[in-house]
């Protein structure tokens, strides 16, 4: 969002009462905004970057950033991960990154590669940990048979697709994380915006870029789940978000979920989630609206 449907002010005051709510990780990407006219990437990382020599030292949440995408940066050869982690570092002005994704497969560089590259940043305390964004099954697992075959760090982190209304991580991935014992955060917790209500049957025009990618789950499944989320969401006290969130939260294998906020409104909706937790007949009634 930041740099795009957040200023930097708002982006500042937005990442200013995470921190101070007690908020942990922020995650971003070399990528975002570059598909905005204008921009050429960095945008983001950029606005963490001052807003992290803000705070006090020691006193700032993890960041997580990812490679891949970057149109200086693209692919994962061994030369580009660490070209790419350098500039990650600039722009966030840091001297190690806590957790840097592979943020898309590269079916052109050898999985050995890649994995090899990530690991030499480690050892050159570059970066803290490894993690794999929107990974098959298949070349999860490639990556894990380099990692035993070289002796490389492994990645203990996990970033996939999954939501109430995307739930094809259950079918493969999930059991990948547990072998793999990969800690889980799933983007797109909201559906792009759909699990927080604002999308119905003849509702208002939604000024948000993410719009077109959120009305696709207004079907027959959506509604029963837009349903379930009104019922527990008025039964709580609480919003939409932060039952989808919560409902998120307690799937197994799952460390915590993603999720973009571009105002300080939706921020404490998300924040809401961390504090509710569903009962297990509720949790049950989700899933089955869902399925």
């Amino acid at each position: 969002m930041f740099g795009w449907t957040a200023d930097e002010p708002t982006g500042r005051a937005v990442l200013d009462r995470f921190a101070d709510a007690g908020g942990t990780l922020v995650d971003t990407a070399d990528v975002y905004s570059a598909w905005v006219d204008g921009h050429t990437g960095g945008e983001s990382e950029l606005i963490i970057g001052r807003w992290l020599a803000t705070r006090p030292a020691g006193d700032r949440p993890q960041v997580a950033t990812k490679v891949s995408q970057h149109p200086q940066f693209t692919g994962l050869s061994a030369a580009t991960v660490k070209a790419a982690a350098q500039a990650s570092l600039t722009r966030l002005g840091l001297d190690q990154l806590d957790l840097y994704y592979a943020h898309f497969d590269d079916a052109q560089t050898p999985i050995a590669e890649t994995a090899g590259a990530f690991s030499e940043l480690v050892d050159e305390g570059l970066v803290a940990a490894i993690g794999i964004s929107n990974y098959s099954p298949e070349r999860i697992d490639e990556w894990f048979a380099a990692v035993a075959a070289d002796g490389l760090h492994a990645p203990v982190a996990l970033q996939p697709h999954y939501n109430l209304v995307e739930r094809g991580y259950e079918e493969q991935l999930a059991a990948r994380a547990r072998e793999h014992d990969l800690a889980v955060f799933p983007y797109f917790g909201l559906a792009r915006g759909f699990l927080t209500g604002k999308y119905r049957d003849g509702g208002a025009a939604v000024d948000s870029p993410r719009a077109g990618g959120a009305l696709p789950y207004l079907d027959d499944r959506g509604r029963r789940v837009l349903a379930v989320l009104d019922e527990l969401a008025a039964a709580h006290s609480t919003s939409q978000a932060a039952v989808a969130l919560s409902w998120l939260h307690a799937q197994p294998t799952v460390t915590a979920p993603i999720a973009s906020a571009r105002t300080l409104g939706q921020l404490d909706d998300l924040l809401a989630s961390a504090r509710l937790d569903l009962a297990p007949d509720e949790l049950a009634a989700l899933g089955a609206a869902s399925v």
